[in-house]
């Protein structure tokens, strides 16, 4: 997070969603206040946050709950972007820094903008041995997936984006915080866990408990 200017009015993406660092992210734009939001940080370059909704929906409708939103959430980077018709785009987003909302407007459009600062990344940490079966498991997961992908064609798309870091706590976390079903709220208490060793450990008890590693 170095572009501090940004910061003092970065633009809000509310989903019903978590987005953790190094994920990925894919998403069809079609309300206005959002498709001039990414034209306008394709054209900057720049990131837009990713906050995970407590209230409300992520299009806007008549009658429904006012947004209300998590107090962290991540940046998100567009690396992929298409337009295949007027006032539809088709983007793919990398979940990059976390950061903490600190104030909040919403503009008359409709879009949200919030001075935020950064949240500390993960601490590399090695996986230590008893939690070594988590990364093994997801590089098995991800060999499948590579080896489908193959039989079916590059045009499909893998749900974990490389490199693929899985001797560190909190890559091999944040991934199987990703693809394991579970309610949002617990994804967002995992995301904003400060210690990647203790979100590794939470995650292990829960493929234990489904028994996804085995």
């Amino acid at each position: 997070m170095t572009t501090l200017p940004l910061l003092h009015s970065l633009p809000l993406f509310p989903l019903g969603t978590v987005l953790f660092p190094g994920g990925l992210l894919p998403l069809r734009i079609f309300e206005v206040r959002y498709l001039d939001m990414i034209g306008k940080c394709r054209k900057a370059d720049a990131p837009f946050g990713v906050v995970s909704l407590t209230s409300g929906s992520e299009v806007r409708k008549a009658g429904a709950d006012a947004e209300s939103f998590a107090a962290i959430g991540t940046l998100a980077m567009i690396r992929e972007f298409e337009s295949p018709q007027s006032g539809l785009l088709q983007i793919e987003c990398v979940g990059t820094q976390r950061f903490r909302v600190r104030d909040t407007e919403l503009q008359k459009h409709g879009l949200w903008v919030a001075e935020v600062e950064a949240v500390a990344d993960d601490v590399a940490l090695e996986i230590p041995d008893d939690l070594k079966h988590t990364a093994t498991a997801l590089q098995r997961l991800i060999d499948t997936l590579e080896e489908r992908r193959r039989e079916q064609g590059e045009s499909v798309r893998l749900p974990i984006g490389m490199p693929y870091l899985l001797d560190d706590c909190g890559w091999v976390a944040n991934r199987w915080c990703e693809l394991v079903p579970m309610q949002l709220e617990l994804k967002q208490r995992l995301m904003e866990l400060d210690s990647p060793l203790m979100r590794l450990e939470l995650v292990s008890d829960l493929l234990a408990r489904t028994g996804i590693a085995q």
